[in-house]
C-alpha cells in the first residue's frame, strides 16, 4: 500500500497536469477544438507517468474541458463562452455553436396552492409559461423549462396577447418588473413518460434539473422555473 506521502505527491502531479492544461484552454491557447499534445508528448513535457497524464485528462474532461477519443486522442470541447441567461435563454443560447429555438407548450392561467405555500404567496394563481429549446438543425430538444409567474394587474395581457417577442424576460421587463435577486438549486431528476416524450428520450434517461427563483428589489416573487436540461448540451458552473 502506498503511503499517504506517496498518495499526495501522485495527486499534486495529477493536479499539476489538470491545471497546467485548464489555463492553456480558458486563456484560449488551445482554443474549441484544438487537439492537446499526445499521452507521450504530455509525458516527457510534464516529466511524469503515462497514468498521471491520464488521470490529468479525466479531470478536465470531467469539468467538460475536453474529450477524449480512443485510438485518436483529446480535443478541446470548451468554446469560451458562459450562457448568461439574465436576457433570457434563448438570447443566450442563440450566440452558442448551434443556434436554438423556442417552441411555446403551454400559455395560460393556473392555480398552484401547493406552490403559493412553497414560496409563501397568498395568492395560489399563477400564469403557467412551457417551453422547450430546440437545436434549430435538428429539433433536438435541450431542454424543458415551467415558468410559473404569480399572477398581477400588469400581465393580464400575457395569456391573450402572448409574449412579448416571444420573450419571458422581456415581457416581465416591459411590466415593470426587474429581477434584483435569487436563489439556484440543481440536481439530477430522471425524466418521466410525459417529459421523456417530449424530449424524445427513453424513459428514466437522466437530465439535469435546475430550480430557480427570482426576485425583485422588494422582495417580491417574479418568477420561479424549473427546468430540465440535456446534460449533453448543459453543465453546472459555479463562480466562487
Amino acid at each position: 500500500m502506498a503511503k499517504p506521502k506517496q498518495l499526495l505527491s501522485a495527486f499534486a502531479k495529477t493536479e499539476r497536469v489538470a491545471l497546467s492544461l485548464e489555463r492553456d484552454i480558458l486563456s484560449g491557447k488551445l482554443g474549441y477544438g484544438a487537439q492537446l499534445e499526445s499521452e507521450n508528448a504530455l509525458v516527457r513535457r510534464f516529466d511524469v507517468s503515462r497514468n498521471t497524464v491520464r488521470k490529468g485528462l479525466e479531470t478536465l474532461a470531467d469539468k467538460g474541458l475536453i474529450t477524449t477519443r480512443v485510438g485518436i486522442g483529446s480535443f478541446v470541447t470548451f468554446n469560451g463562452r458562459t450562457i448568461n441567461d439574465a436576457l433570457g435563454w434563448t438570447r443566450a443560447l442563440s450566440n452558442q455553436k448551434e443556434a436554438v429555438g423556442t417552441r411555446l407548450l403551454r400559455l395560460a392561467r393556473v392555480s398552484e396552492p401547493k406552490l403559493a405555500a412553497e414560496l409563501n404567496l397568498p395568492d395560489a394563481n399563477f400564469i403557467a409559461i412551457d417551453r422547450v429549446r430546440e437545436l434549430s438543425g435538428s429539433n433536438r430538444v435541450v431542454s424543458i423549462e415551467k415558468s410559473r409567474v404569480p399572477q398581477r394587474p400588469a400581465l393580464d395581457a400575457i395569456v391573450s396577447g402572448g409574449l412579448v417577442n416571444g420573450s419571458l424576460s422581456e415581457t416581465l421587463l416591459s411590466a415593470g418588473l426587474r429581477p434584483a435577486s435569487g436563489e439556484e438549486w440543481a440536481e439530477v431528476e430522471c425524466l418521466g413518460n410525459a417529459d421523456a416524450k417530449l424530449a424524445g428520450v427513453p424513459t428514466g434517461t437522466p437530465f439535469l434539473r435546475t430550480r430557480r427563483l427570482v426576485r425583485g428589489a422588494g422582495g417580491e416573487v417574479i418568477e420561479y422555473v424549473v427546468s430540465l436540461l440535456d446534460p449533453r448540451y448543459f453543465a453546472l458552473h459555479l463562480a466562487f
